[in-house]
């Protein structure tokens, strides 16, 4: 395929100075790279606004027939004439669960990935990082199981110290609750993300330029002090959008969660206390998929699914505008 050259186009702007304009070169196979671009572009941007827009479509007839507070609301009985639903219960489940998840997996796998790239011997790095990456294609299923069958006697003796010794706080009030609390929910979403937290971090602090580093050496700085300076600015937004990542997964998490979630029953007294059960939006919706039998229900379960979707559009959001915002550290 022949390739042609525009030669350089002098304007002569006002003034006495002169500019150059180079056109770069064109070929087929550029621009037909350039169209599938854009088209993937606009077809990922076109089906999160469809799915947006289907869900707010399918919900907003169910709320409106909601005779209860959508927003603050336990009640679930989504049939009959007069509906009542709420999410309060879902949302605080879902929130708190992946904050415990977020606050124990970010930490360690931030940890793991520095082990691996800086301190970690060279004939163990590659299997170190391999084994992380299986981890991160465990299946859900397996998480649940092996949470509930073998983790779940390992976190009772922590939250039984916890409600003995913090009882007082509302957090930890003691609830009774002897099967899957939220905060053993959070516990296991927190080992199940945590692979995808220390591979992306591995990644960015490996692409640390060997200059910075180097620079930070020669300057007297110890090894941790070189990775405090150099590679952990450095590697920032990246650990952010492995975060932000991570989130996204935990908060949307539904085998796993519905094998190892404690249901309260209907008119249960209401408690903040993270060893208390609950149902988050993904296994509610799960538990429930047989009610899927009349628009009024099905509505009411999408409009559930649409607050999920908001909550993680907006902490991705979020992300992106940090992110942002440390990119000229980098550049």
């Amino acid at each position: 395929m022949s390739a042609t050259t525009t030669p350089p186009e002098l304007t002569e702007p006002a003034g006495s100075s002169w500019t150059a304009t180079v056109t770069a070169p064109r070929r087929g196979g550029d621009r037909w790279f350039g169209l599938a671009s854009h088209g993937a572009g606009v077809a990922v941007v076109a089906l999160v606004t469809l799915v947006g827009v289907f869900l707010v479509s399918q919900a907003i007839p169910a709320l409106s027939k909601n005779e209860a507070n959508f927003l603050t609301s336990r009640e679930w009985s989504v049939g009959g004439d007069n509906p009542r639903f709420g999410i309060l219960e879902m949302l605080w489940t879902t929130t708190t669960a992946s904050i415990i998840a977020m606050a124990i997996a970010v930490p360690i796998g931030v940890c793991v990935a520095l082990f691996i790239t800086e301190y970690a011997p060279q004939w163990l790095r590659r299997p170190a990082a391999t084994l992380v990456d299986l981890l991160a294609a465990v299946p859900s299923i397996v998480y649940g199981l092996w949470g509930l069958i073998i983790f779940r006697p390992v976190v009772r003796p922590l939250e039984d110290w916890l409600s003995t010794r913090l009882g007082w706080l509302p957090l930890f009030a003691p609830t009774g609750i002897t099967g899957g609390t939220i905060m053993f929910i959070g516990v296991v979403l927190a080992i199940m993300i945590l692979p995808i937290v220390t591979a992306i971090s591995r990644e960015v602090f490996a692409q640390t330029p060997t200059t910075h580093k180097e620079g930070a050496l020669a300057l007297g700085a110890t090894r941790w002090e070189m990775i405090r300076t150099a590679v952990l600015p450095f590697g920032k937004p990246g650990v952010i959008s492995a975060a932000m990542l991570a989130l996204g997964r935990a908060l949307g998490e539904t085998i796993a969660v519905t094998f190892i979630v404690s249901t309260l029953a209907a008119g249960s007294d209401w408690t903040w206390s993270m060893l208390s059960g609950g149902e988050t939006f993904a296994s509610r919706i799960a538990n429930n998929a047989a009610e899927f039998d009349s628009p009024q229900k099905t509505g009411a379960f999408i409009a559930a699914g649409l607050v999920l979707f908001i909550l993680t559009f907006v902490v991705n959001a979020i992300a992106r505008v940090v992110i942002e915002r440390r990119k000229a550290f980098t550049e």
